[in-house]
């Protein structure tokens, strides 16, 4: 059963760095992106996901390290 990419399903063109709800959704206890295969989110999507977190991480939205 594959399940479908979030962002599809909800319609989400463009993933905002400053929505911080949504990319700790990809993120796992440690503060580490889950990947691909876990969180079922399609490549471009992914790639998308990844730039967003950095730059959250930049602005101190997110932390770079989690405990």
């Amino acid at each position: 059963m594959n399940k479908q990419c979030y962002f599809s399903q909800n319609n989400i063109r463009q993933i905002d760095y400053k929505d911080t709800e949504i990319l700790k959704k990809f993120l796992n206890p440690h503060g580490r992106m889950i990947s691909r295969k876990k969180s079922a989110v399609s490549a471009r999507s992914q790639r998308q996901l990844a730039v967003a977190v950095k730059r959250a991480r930049f602005m101190g939205l997110l932390p770079f390290v989690a405990r």
